[in-house]
């Protein structure tokens, strides 16, 4: 495994730019660098053959299509072994007749997964890895989400937050709480008094998306 790590005190933070890495993966030698140009979810999973992950890695591979009309690449991680990744796959492919189709990283060292942030420094094994980041085309990190073990991500979340990125880095608009796609957006606040409006609600405004 040949990598360009930093390694940071802490998690990576939104607006870093997420660590180069060259690493053995499922589908052969990755670079994160490679995906630059699309976005990209890199995810972690605390360890192969375990039931909460093999649910999101499911439900991932059933949701490839969405992912690929939103121009989404995934790329999964974990502290297994390159063999116990192809194994799984395998498993799950016969057992759930889906098709693993992204690149899984094996990270034996827990290098990337220290670099990253995953897992603390001074960690022995990797039971705090259930971490995604959000990067953008140009390399630079969106949206974070952090798990526990024992509690599986929400794939429509993950699709929800990406639309939501997408959707604020093309137009100068907010995504209320609860935003769907198609659904109304906000306005973003004036900066000054002489722009603040005599309607009530210029401070948080609902316009169409279009």
């Amino acid at each position: 495994m040949s990598e360009q790590l930093p390694v940071k005190s802490g998690a990576l933070r939104i607006g870093d730019r997420a660590p180069d890495f060259e690493a053995r993966s499922t589908h052969g030698p990755v670079k994160l660098s490679d995906y630059r140009g699309r976005w990209l979810i890199f995810f972690s999973h605390p360890a192969d053959f375990t039931p909460v992950c093999t649910t999101e890695f499911v439900a991932l591979a059933r949701h490839r299509e969405r992912f690929e009309a939103m121009d989404c690449a995934l790329l999964g991680l974990s502290v297994d072994s390159l063999y116990a990744h192809l194994a799984w796959v395998r498993a799950i492919e016969d057992r759930f007749a889906v098709e693993i189709s992204f690149p899984i990283v094996e990270d034996p060292s827990m290098t990337v997964g220290h670099a990253f942030g995953m897992i603390d420094e001074h960690a022995a094994d990797s039971a705090a890895m259930r971490t995604s980041y959000f990067i953008d085309p140009k390399g630079i990190i969106r949206a974070t989400t952090c798990y526990p073990h024992n509690v599986g991500r929400s794939v429509d979340e993950m699709i929800r937050l990406l639309a939501a990125l997408q959707l604020t880095e093309e137009k100068s608009v907010l995504t209320p709480e609860g935003w769907q796609p198609g659904d109304d957006v906000l306005e973003i606040p004036p900066l000054s008094a002489k722009e603040i409006s005599r309607e009530d609600d210029w401070f948080c405004r609902r316009v169409k998306a279009g």
